[in-house]
């Protein structure tokens, strides 16, 4: 019979067998990363590719059309645009660092084939 256990052992016990603090932590830092690519690409990459547009900034460019009321609407393509370019950018960290946690074995490479026992 085992022994009886308090209930904050058995909270305890419940993060380490789940990893509740490894995700806890994974999460904080890719929060505070996606913080830092939203930066990168609204402060620094808009810009840039605003150098060669006339709106001056990627995240500005919209496209105004008439509706039946005949007020305008407005499509933000540009900040359309600037939110992909976020996208692309975490997926491809997160790619990385997949692929580098894989290769020391720290996670399983779910794309190789499983070897036959």
């Amino acid at each position: 019979m085992s022994e009886k256990k308090s209930l904050a052992q058995e909270f305890f016990d419940f993060l380490k067998t789940f990893g509740i603090i490894g995700l806890a932590i994974a999460f904080v830092l890719g929060q505070a990363s996606s913080k830092l690519v939203t930066a990168l690409v609204e402060d620094i990459i808009n810009p840039l590719v605003g150098l060669f547009l006339p709106a001056g900034d990627l995240a500005k460019l919209v496209s105004t059309v008439p509706n039946i009321s005949g007020t305008l609407s407005e499509f933000k393509y540009g900040d359309f645009i600037a939110q992909i370019i976020d996208f692309l950018i975490v997926a491809l960290v997160v790619f990385i660092a997949y692929k580098v946690l894989s290769k020391y074995k720290i996670v399983e490479d779910k794309t190789k084939p499983e070897a036959k026992k």
